[in-house]
């Protein structure tokens, strides 16, 4: 019992990030070497790997589980956050390796029961026979039976931090740091800079379409170019009125929104459908008739 104990403080413990990190990115490197693999393949007959995926992907996890669990007993997850497994049945308190017996069962229940699990659905997928079809029954039950296991080694292990997979239960493995670790620390400094930068891009995006830009504008360029001391009469729009407001050209059509200014009847026709609060701007004044303008304008006047 006191050797037990000792060999627990003798061994940093993993953390849970840690350990899920590690399956995470086992899974990641499996498909890539898989898809690495296939692309091999891309200027052959489609399917060409069909009826033999199963035994090639178990072929594919031998040569990973060679160069990694057996030669250094750790997956390439494990040795990028450095961490090993460890034999958790010797009684020692110094880091003992996994056994050739561990090994090999880690083999033969990782990757032979993922090949076992995809050949029996392809080989009784298309049997309709009574026998076949019972024993298609039993192996679906045992999956669901071990899947059942794996989900509460899965919530002990969430309890106790140690053996993030069935298989590590099974065999006594469990994961540990090659090395010391210092005490991780996480800044945020980063992430809250860019919740910021989110959150005003949000706003900004909410804002920008209720924000009438047109009439803005037009109420700057009032603000900047103010026009004063300007009569309503006919007389003084056909005197100093001999562009729109709106486009700087000869007005054409001249119409009058109730100030003493021109506007193009085009220009200002869509300006008011768009916005029916238009304003006009020169002097601000607020669309009360649309009317044509009466004076008749000619281009003599404006050479003179």
């Amino acid at each position: 019992m006191a050797s037990s104990i000792g060999n627990e403080k003798s061994v940093n413990p993993v953390l849970r990030i840690s350990q899920l990190d590690a399956l995470e990115l086992n899974k990641a490197l499996e498909q890539l070497v898989w898809s690495q693999f296939t692309s091999c393949f891309h200027g052959f007959k489609p399917g060409v790997l069909a009826h033999f995926e199963p035994e090639v992907k178990a072929f594919l996890w031998l040569i990973l589980w060679r160069f990694t669990v057996y030669s250094k007993n750790a997956t390439v997850g494990q040795a990028i956050l450095n961490i090993q497994y460890k034999n958790n049945l010797s009684q020692t308190e110094k880091y003992q390796p996994l056994s050739k017996h561990q090994k090999l069962w880690y083999l033969i229940l990782t990757v032979g029961g993922r090949w076992l699990e995809e050949r029996c659905y392809d080989l009784f997928s298309n049997r309709q026979l009574q026998s076949f079809c019972k024993i298609k029954t039993y192996i679906n039950c045992g999956a669901g039976l071990l899947k059942l296991c794996g989900l509460l080694n899965f919530l002990i292990f969430l309890q106790k931090g140690t053996f993030a997979t069935l298989t590590e239960r099974i065999l006594g493995i469990r994961s540990v740091f090659c090395k010391p670790q210092s005490v991780r620390q996480v800044g945020f400094e980063y992430m809250n800079r860019e919740l910021l930068w989110h959150g005003f891009a949000e706003f900004l995006i909410y804002l920008l379409p209720l924000i009438n830009v047109q009439k803005l504008k037009l109420k700057i360029s009032s603000w900047c170019l103010p026009i004063a001391g300007l009569s309503n009469s006919e007389k003084t729009l056909s005197a100093f009125c001999k562009e729109c407001s709106l486009c700087g050209e000869w007005p054409t059509m001249p119409h009058t929104i109730g100030c003493s200014h021109v506007f193009c009847y085009y220009c200002i026709k869509s300006n008011y459908l768009f916005d029916m609060y238009f304003t006009c701007p020169k002097c601000g004044s607020e669309v009360h008739s649309l009317q044509p303008l009466k004076y008749k304008i000619e281009m003599t006047e404006l050479r003179a």
